[in-house]
C-alpha cells in the first residue's frame, strides 16, 4: 500500500504520513497501542531484562528499517524506482507501525527524523539541500558504502525536473486525458498517480487456508454476523454469505497488513465522509467502500480512468456534479466527490429497492451490467446475480462488507491495536481568480507541494480563473486573508513574502534580500514600518525565492547584514546551546533558521545569530 499523492507520489504516503508530521511540527504518531522504554539499571547498575528487551526491540525497528532502505538503493541504482519507492515506503513504516514510541528514544526519534528528510530530499532533488546519504547512515548506524551514496546522488542530480510542477495546460485543455498520466521526472517518482487497489482487488484469488470455513468455530461466526446483518446492526441489512467469511480470513492473514494500513488511513477522512453520508441519508457505514476503492488515497487511478478517493470515471462523476477542466478534477476533491458519491449510492440504492449489495456492485460495475445480471437470475438478489457479474464486483461486494465488519469490531478480529490516523484538518477560504498557490504557501508559512496535498483537484499551481474555495492549513486561513487584502499580487509571481521581525526597518530587510528600499516600499503601501509578513519585489540576484518560503538552507548569506551574524555550530550542540554559547536568544536563533530550540546541529553548520545591532 502506497501513502504518495497529488502531483507527485511523494504525496500521499509519506506526505500525508511524514510531510503532514513535519509540518504540524511532530516527530512520530502512536500508531499502535504505545511500548514503554525503560532503561533504568536494577540492583548493582544491571540492566533489568524489561531494559534489555526494549534495547533489543529498539535495534531491531532500526535494522529492519535499515535493511529496507538500502533494498530500496539497490533498486534505485537499476533504475526500478517504482520498486525503490515500496522499499522506502517499508523503511518509514518500521517506525510507524512497530508500536514503540519513537518521540521517547533519542536514538529511534533522530534516526525517523533523518531518514524522513532524507526520502523527501530524494523525491524532490535541490542543488541547495541535497539529500544526505551518508549523514543517514551515521545517524541510524546503517551501513550504507560511499560509492553507493555518491552513486545515488549524482544519478538524482542528473534527474530532469519541471520546475513548477504542473501537468500541460494545452493538453488538458484539449481534453487530452495523457495530461492525468503526464509523467514528472523528479527524484524516484516516475509516475503522476497512484494505481487504485481495484486493480489488484480483480485478480484476487482466495487459498485454501482463507476459502476454509466449516470449523464450528467459524460457523458459530457466521450465525453471529448473519443475524447482526438482519438485525441492520450496522445501519442496513444485507444477506450473509460464507464468501465475506472468506474475505475476513484473507484480511487476518496475508492481507492483514493491507487492512492495517487501510484503518490507519481512514482517520484522515472518515469523519467528514460519515457526516456527509449522513446528511445525504446514506448509512455511514456504507463510506467504508472507500477503503476499498482507494485505500483512502486521494490521488488513486485505475486502469479504467477512474480517480480520487472514490473512483469516478469522467462520465459518472459528470452526472453528479462533479468538475473537469483544465483546472480542476473534482473526482479528486475531498468533500465535492464525497458527496457525489454519497448521492450516487443513494440513487443506486433506490433503483434496487433498498438493497445496498446491489448498489455496491452497480458502483464497481455500473448500472448496466447489474441490470443485465438480475435479467439472467431472475430475482433482484446480489447472491443470485453473482454468476454473471464481472470478476472485480464478485470480489467487491463481499470485500466491502469484510471491511465494515472489521472496522466496526477491530478488536474481535485482531486490529484492536490499530489506532486511526487524526483527521485531516485545514481551512477552508475562498480565493480571486487566478490566486498562486506560491501566494497561498508563502502566506500560510507552507509550501505549494503541501498545499496540492490539500487540494489534489488543482491542476496547476494556481486557482482557477474564477473565485474558488481552497484548504489551507488549519489556523492560517486569516493570514491569508491579510495578505489577499493588502495587495493586486494574487497572480502575480514577480513577488515574494518575507518574514520581518520585531523591530526590524527597511533597511535591514533590505540588506538582507537584495531590494532596495523604495522598491520594498512600493511593493507595500501604507506600511510605514515592517511588520509581519511584506512583499518583496523579486529581482535578478536576490535570492528572496530561495529564502522566503523553501526550506532553510545552509548555504551562507551572500550580503553582509550587520544585524546578523554567523556562528558555526560545535559537535553535539543543539539550537539552544549554540544560543546559550554565544549569548543570543535561543527562540530567535531557531526562528532566524528554520529551527526547533532543541534541533540538534552537525559540527560545522553555519548558524545564522541576531547581533543585536
Amino acid at each position: 500500500m502506497r501513502f504518495y499523492s497529488n502531483n507527485t507520489r511523494f504525496n500521499t504516503r509519506l506526505f500525508s504520513l511524514a510531510v503532514l508530521l513535519l509540518l504540524t511540527g511532530l516527530s512520530s504518531v502512536p500508531v499502535f497501542a504505545q511500548v514503554t522504554i525503560n532503561t533504568s539499571g536494577g540492583r548493582n547498575g544491571a540492566k533489568t531484562e524489561q531494559a534489555e528487551q526494549a534495547e533489543a526491540r529498539i535495534r531491531q525497528i532500526s535494522g529492519d528499517s535499515g535493511k529496507f532502505f538500502r533494498q530500496g538503493l539497490d533498486k534505485l541504482q537499476n533504475n526500478q524506482r517504482n520498486e525503490a519507492r515500496e522499499e522506502f515506503d517499508k523503511s518509514v513504516e518500521v517506525f510507524l507501525m512497530s508500536g514503540v514510541n519513537v518521540q521517547r528514544d533519542r536514538g529511534l526519534r533522530e534516526c525517523y527524523n533523518e531518514l524522513i528528510e532524507t526520502v523527501y530530499r530524494m523525491e524532490f532533488p535541490s542543488g541547495q539541500q541535497p539529500a544526505n546519504l551518508r549523514r543517514l547512515s551515521t545517524i541510524c548506524n546503517w551501513e550504507i558504502r560511499d560509492e553507493v551514496a555518491d552513486g545515488i546522488m549524482d544519478m538524482l542530480r542528473r534527474s530532469p525536473v519541471d520546475p513548477e510542477g504542473v501537468d500541460s495546460l494545452a493538453s488538458a485543455a484539449a481534453g487530452d486525458d495523457q495530461a492525468d498520466v503526464a509523467q514528472l521526472a523528479i527524484g524516484f517518482s516516475d509516475q503522476k498517480f497512484e494505481p487504485s487497489p481495484l486493480d489488484d482487488l480483480s485478480k484476487l484469488q482466495l487459498n485454501a487456508d482463507e476459502i476454509d470455513v466449516d470449523s464450528p468455530e467459524a460457523q458459530y461466526e457466521y450465525e453471529v454476523i448473519r443475524t447482526a446483518a438482519a438485525n441492520k446492526s450496522l445501519g442496513f441489512s444485507f444477506q450473509m454469505h460464507k464468501l465475506v467469511q472468506q474475505y475476513l480470513n484473507y484480511y487476518r492473514g496475508r492481507g492483514r497488513r493491507t487492512m492495517e494500513v487501510g484503518l490507519y488511513r481512514s482517520g484522515f477522512f472518515m469523519t467528514m465522509a460519515r457526516q456527509i453520508f449522513r446528511e445525504e441519508s446514506v448509512p455511514e457505514n456504507v463510506a467504508w467502500l472507500g477503503q476499498v476503492e482507494s485505500a483512502w488515497k486521494p490521488t488513486a487511478q485505475s486502469w479504467a480512468k477512474a480517480a480520487g478517493l472514490w473512483q469516478f470515471i469522467p462520465g459518472t462523476g459528470a452526472r453528479f456534479g462533479l468538475k473537469r477542466t483544465a483546472h480542476v478534477d473534482e473526482r479528486r476533491s475531498f468533500e465535492q466527490a464525497t458527496r457525489a458519491s454519497a448521492q450516487y449510492l443513494k440513487f443506486l440504492a433506490n433503483r434496487y429497492g433498498g438493497n445496498w449489495e446491489l448498489a455496491m456492485a452497480a458502483y464497481n460495475c455500473g448500472e448496466g451490467n447489474v441490470d443485465r445480471a438480475i435479467r439472467r437470475a431472475g430475482v433482484s438478489n446480489f447472491w443470485a446475480a453473482y454468476p454473471y457479474l464481472p470478476q472485480e464486483t464478485r470480489n467487491y461486494v463481499p470485500n466491502i462488507l469484510a471491511t465494515i465488519l472489521i472496522a466496526n469490531n477491530p478488536q474481535q478480529y485482531g486490529f484492536g491495536h490499530i489506532r486511526p490516523a487524526p483527521r485531516l484538518r485545514y481551512d477552508r477560504l475562498k480565493v480571486p481568480p487566478s490566486t498562486s498557490l506560491n501566494l497561498i504557501a508563502q502566506a500560510s508559512d507552507s509550501s505549494v507541494d503541501y498545499l496540492r496535498y490539500l487540494n489534489p483537484e488543482l491542476r496547476t499551481n494556481s486557482t482557477p480563473p474564477e473565485q474558488y474555495v481552497v484548504r489551507v492549513p488549519a489556523g492560517k486561513a486569516n493570514d491569508v486573508v491579510a495578505i489577499l487584502k493588502r495587495g493586486s499580487f494574487v497572480k502575480d509571481d514577480s513577488k515574494r513574502l518575507a518574514n520581518s521581525s520585531k523591530g526590524e526597518t527597511w533597511e535591514s530587510i533590505s540588506n538582507r534580500t537584495g531590494v532596495t528600499v523604495a522598491e520594498l516600499k512600493s511593493a507595500n503601501p501604507g506600511m510605514k514600518v515592517p511588520r509581519g509578513k511584506v512583499f518583496v519585489p523579486v529581482v535578478e540576484g536576490n535570492n528572496v525565492a530561495a529564502t522566503s518560503y523553501t526550506r532553510p538552507t545552509t548555504k551562507p548569506v551572500v550580503k553582509k547584514d550587520p544585524s546578523v551574524k554567523i556562528v558555526k555550530a560545535k559537535s553535539g550542540e543543539t539550537v539552544k546551546k549554540l544560543a546559550e554559547r554565544v549569548g543570543a536568544s535561543a527562540v530567535e536563533v531557531a526562528k532566524m533558521n528554520g529551527l526547533y530550540v532543541n534541533s540538534r546541529l552537525n559540527a560545522g553548520r553555519e548558524i545564522r545569530v541576531p547581533t543585536g545591532k
